[in-house]
């Protein structure tokens, strides 16, 4: 999203640099990966680093940010979601037509694509126009990236409890009552996502495989 705020730090580059590893050992043409995680948990900015150190070896990566993707604007959702209630949050928030249909796209190495962009400096949804011919990887990361169809799922393993000097840091939203409420909804929702986990991003940014049922 543009006007997003970044604050990477080098516990997110180790981070990126160990889930590198297990991407360089995986085999196709077109790689997708997902990373999934409550707010201020670091998915953003694990996402661009990986990115990043994608480009660094030549391969360079399409990042798709899942918040680019909800149905409402930011300053319509506060709203939206007080009318219908806590339960409306979760993943019927987003237009997953629209994410399905530029993950078949990236699949299928098309040009001349058009992805959704909000502009948090003016709140507008903007188009982007680019292109995934070429590219091999996209990094997906949101709060619900698992549940979009990926090739390597990363789940980091830290709860809205834990991040809360990570969101005070970025500072986008007040941290009420309300955003408390959200923010235990998110929790459910997301969680509700781990099994789905190929690697886990431990509470000291280590990188695990997820152990599978």
């Amino acid at each position: 999203m543009l006007g997003d705020v970044l604050l990477i730090t080098k516990k997110h580059k180790k981070t990126a640099k160990s889930v590198l590893k297990y991407i360089n050992q995986m085999s196709g043409e077109k790689i997708v990966i997902a990373i999934s995680g409550e707010s201020g948990s670091g998915k953003s900015e694990i996402g661009h680093e990986i990115a990043h150190l994608l480009k660094e070896q030549g391969t360079p990566a399409k990042i798709l940010h899942i918040d680019n993707y909800y149905k409402t604007l930011p300053q319509e959702r506060n709203p939206w979601r007080k009318a219908h209630g806590i339960e409306s949050i979760g993943f019927t928030e987003y237009d997953w037509d629209a994410i399905n249909c530029n993950l078949a796209e990236f699949k299928a190495n098309a040009d001349n694509i058009i992805m959704p962009c909000i502009d948090l400096l003016t709140d507008q949804k903007d188009q982007l126009k680019t292109s995934f011919k070429g590219l091999r990887y996209m990094v997906i990361e949101g709060l619900y990236a698992a549940h979009a169809e990926a090739d390597l799922h990363v789940f980091i393993d830290l709860t809205y409890h834990e991040n809360k000097k990570a969101q005070l840091l970025r500072g986008k939203e007040n941290v009420d009552k309300w955003r408390l409420q959200v923010l235990e909804q998110e929790h459910q929702v997301v969680h509700s996502l781990r099994p789905k986990a190929d690697l886990l991003i431990t509470k000291d940014f280590n990188v695990v495989r997820a152990e599978k049922n």
